[in-house]
């Protein structure tokens, strides 16, 4: 069972949290949460390797115990302040009608934690990528830059060495060198976000 560090009320926000990201969830009162969780029976998902998400995913009602699982959770109604929180039976009333639904699945769009957001606010947002897309950013500038110095070297030595011709020849090896290396930072910072929401059925 999961460890609970704060006691939750209806309408609160649960985050749980996973090994390499969290789970979101509403909690409506007596034990039992609302989530967006893949659909573990269609087996649908699209792309390869740790890209490999669901393509869509199903709104459920279960106890907060089974969705945990060991996982800490805790009440977190403070991660999210871009807008006024709706009324409490309104929200309560949204997620219940929701159970049930197939959704389509998007890890930048449409998430559980959009799902919850949207519930709550009325606007959907999703720290967890957003924060994923501002360290990407900043990691691919930092790439770029020592690309760029270190392509500069090398061009340098091609002149010298090869003359005109070898550093066109040179520097096109740099470039993709420098792009192999962005993407590679980018999927380093990435991929602890994008994992499927695998959770209890």
């Amino acid at each position: 069972m999961g460890q609970y560090l704060s006691e939750p009320r209806p309408g609160d926000l649960i985050e749980i949290f996973r090994p390499a990201y969290q789970h979101w969830a509403i909690y409506i009162g007596k034990g039992y949460v609302i989530h967006l969780t893949s659909d573990g029976g269609s087996g649908e998902t699209s792309g390869n390797g740790m890209f490999r998400v669901p393509i869509k995913a199903v709104v459920k009602k279960e106890l907060l115990s089974v969705v945990a699982g060991s996982c800490k959770n805790h009440v977190n109604n403070t991660a999210h302040n871009k807008g006024k929180r709706l009324p409490v039976r309104q929200i309560l009333q949204d997620a219940e009608r929701q159970v049930g639904k197939e959704m389509k699945y998007s890890l930048t769009a449409a998430n559980c934690e959009h799902f919850v957001t949207g519930l709550c606010y009325g606007t959907a947002e999703s720290k967890q990528v957003e924060s994923a897309v501002d360290a990407a950013a900043g990691a691919v500038s930092g790439v770029a830059a020592s690309a760029a110095v270190g392509a500069a070297g090398v061009a340098a030595v091609g002149v010298a060495a090869v003359g005109f011709v070898g550093v066109g020849a040179i520097a096109a090896g740099a470039a993709v060198g420098a792009a192999a290396a962005i993407i590679g930072a980018f999927m380093k910072i990435i991929s602890p976000v994008i994992r499927k929401d695998r959770l209890s059925s």
